[in-house]
């Protein structure tokens, strides 16, 4: 190789080398560069949340379940005697009275029975009236010795023969008088009489069925199930530290969603457990003075104590779950989220009893809780910024000598 070659070779070799330097070194300017300038830029101010402080608040703890009215009574109408309807003597749904005449069964056949029935009784009563005259007669000739004494025992044994007679003949008499009776058939309760089975002019007996049915309306019941569980819940909240218990009642709400307007009386526990669903049967009475109620209709029971209690409430809007539970965020006194676990009572409105795991005048975050996380620094809005601590910049990155800005 020449010498005017090698010298053309080095030179290529040293300006490699420079560009490869400089394409080394400036990347590392630019980027101690770009430090320095975040370096010197302020941080960014902590995230804002809306905050509200857990209170203490009147509330009346309830318990809603899925029930069903139920008539307090219900009568099925039927004829016990034959014969062809006459009248009836009323219009289907109703309100009838206790003894009011609903149907009327021909009465001429009936009638014969009983004027038959009188005049068997009539007869057997002469009868008896003529054994016990032979029977006095023979007691006083007898003494005399004029008739012997089997003929008393004779006349005796008529006289007691005739007694029974008479009885017989009365006990028909009576039974005719009470199937007479059951041509007139009246309401035994007070309610809502229902659509007729038979007409007027058909032939009636014990065997036709039902003729009717008259349901009560006013007072009437609700049942609804409620599990064991559920019931120690409500004995456990009624139980107050004098010993006492608080009054409860039972408030419907209908299919609408409204409210029936009058409280019910919780006055009877079924003894035995559905082992089927593990529930008891409780059953109210309501008052029903407009017929709004039903037999057999659905509703939405609510037991609620009769009186607010006082009991810590937070937003609804501050509770969040996990697959561990239940659990709040709360900033604490240096800006601090802090995770709560709490236990959760009834709703009231917007708001949720929380049972424990925050105290009074917690500061519980109800806006903005998905952006921030527990051990994060936050500013409470509406608060002045300088009264949160600021998140601290972190150390700033040394610059290459000679690097600019």
């Amino acid at each position: 190789m020449s010498m005017h070659a090698a010298r053309r070779s080095g030179a290529g070799s040293l300006a490699r080398m420079r560009l490869l330097v400089v394409a080394i070194l400036v990347p590392l300017l630019l980027a101690a560069c770009d430090e320095k300038k975040a370096a010197q830029q302020p941080a960014p101010p902590p995230p804002s949340v809306g905050v509200t402080p857990a209170a203490v608040k009147g509330v009346s703890q309830a318990y809603n379940f899925v029930g069903r009215i139920k008539a307090i009574d219900m009568v099925q109408l039927r004829a016990r005697v034959e014969g062809f309807l006459e009248k009836v003597l009323f219009r289907e749904g109703d309100d009838v009275k206790t003894g009011q005449l609903l149907y009327q069964i021909e009465k001429d056949q009936l009638k014969a029975q009983v004027d038959q029935a009188k005049a068997n009784v009539a007869a057997a009563q002469a009868t008896e009236l003529n054994a016990q005259l032979q029977y006095n007669r023979s007691l006083e000739l007898v003494k005399n010795q004029n008739v012997p004494v089997a003929t008393v025992d004779q006349n005796r044994a008529n006289l007691d023969s005739a007694k029974a007679t008479v009885l017989q003949t009365q006990a028909a008499l009576t039974q005719a008088l009470v199937n007479f009776s059951y041509t007139d058939i009246k309401s035994p309760i007070d309610g809502r009489i229902g659509i007729t089975a038979f007409t007027e002019g058909n032939l009636v007996n014990a065997a036709s069925g039902v003729l009717d049915t008259i349901v009560s309306q006013d007072p009437i019941y609700v049942l609804f199930p409620v599990s064991v569980r559920q019931l120690e819940d409500i004995r456990a909240a009624r139980q107050q530290e004098n010993g006492s218990l608080v009054k409860i009642e039972v408030r419907v709400r209908l299919s609408t969603g409204k409210d029936y307007p009058h409280a019910g009386v919780w006055n009877y526990t079924n003894p035995q457990v559905d082992q089927t669903t593990d529930t008891l049967t409780m059953r109210a009475t309501l008052p029903n003075p407009e017929r709004q109620l039903v037999d057999g209709q659905f509703v939405t029971v609510e037991v609620k104590e009769r009186k607010e209690q006082p009991r810590l409430v937070v937003p609804q809007a501050a509770l969040q779950v996990d697959q561990a539970g239940y659990y709040v965020l709360v900033v604490g006194a240096d800006h601090k989220v802090e995770q709560r676990r709490v236990t959760t009572g009834p709703t009231q409105g917007t708001d949720i009893v929380i049972q424990d795991g925050v105290k009074e005048g917690d500061q519980v975050i109800v806006d903005g809780v998905q952006k921030v996380r527990p051990g994060q620094v936050v500013q409470v809005a509406g608060e002045a910024p300088g009264n949160a601590p600021t998140t601290a910049p972190g150390p700033s990155a040394k610059t290459a000598p000679g690097a600019g800005g």
